[in-house]
């Protein structure tokens, strides 16, 4: 397994061996999707986490009529949690021992949404010790921005290893 450099050295996430396996920053990757999609939240957010490079993450969901509120759009909730979701695992891409935890989000709704296809597409923006800038934007089917945030994340005491989903 070959390690790679994330916050000034090298790391390697812990838990991941075998011949088949990713290596490194792919490892580390396939293991916070593992994390997301272990998290009793997503029971209720149906939704899919891919990280293809540090620094970026892209959640694909569904939205429907169950999630709308009373004037027939979708809920604030909705815009909230995959907006801290992309953003979140943008910047813990690039952290490969601790689990950072949301410190503060602003969040900007720019459209209301209907039922189909949305993508929260994460990207980090600064920060690589202690606090972690990050943003996000929600993408309808169309190809719209419905939604935006900003988040800030801070290496929690947790390590990434001790928890369900990361190590496999």
């Amino acid at each position: 397994m070959r390690c790679w450099r994330a916050a000034g050295r090298v790391t390697q996430p812990d838990g991941l061996s075998g011949a088949d396996s990713p290596s490194g920053e792919a490892a580390h990757f396939r293991a916070l999707e593992r994390l997301y999609a272990s998290a009793p939240i997503n029971r209720l957010f149906p939704s899919a986490l891919t990280i293809s490079a540090p620094g970026h993450s892209v959640i694909d969901f569904e939205v429907d009529e169950g999630q709308f509120h009373a004037a027939g759009a979708v809920h604030g909730t909705v815009y909230f949690k995959m907006l801290d979701d992309a953003a979140f695992y943008a910047a813990n891409s690039l952290v490969s021992d601790r689990f950072l935890l949301t410190t503060a989000f602003n969040l900007l709704f720019t459209r209301p949404i209907g039922p189909g296809r949305i993508r929260a597409e994460g990207r980090w923006i600064s920060g690589k010790r202690r606090v972690f800038v990050a943003e996000a934007s929600l993408i309808d089917s169309d190809g719209e921005e419905v939604g935006r945030g900003t988040g800030t994340f801070m290496r929690s005491q947790f390590p990434l290893s001790s928890l369900p989903g990361y190590g496999g």
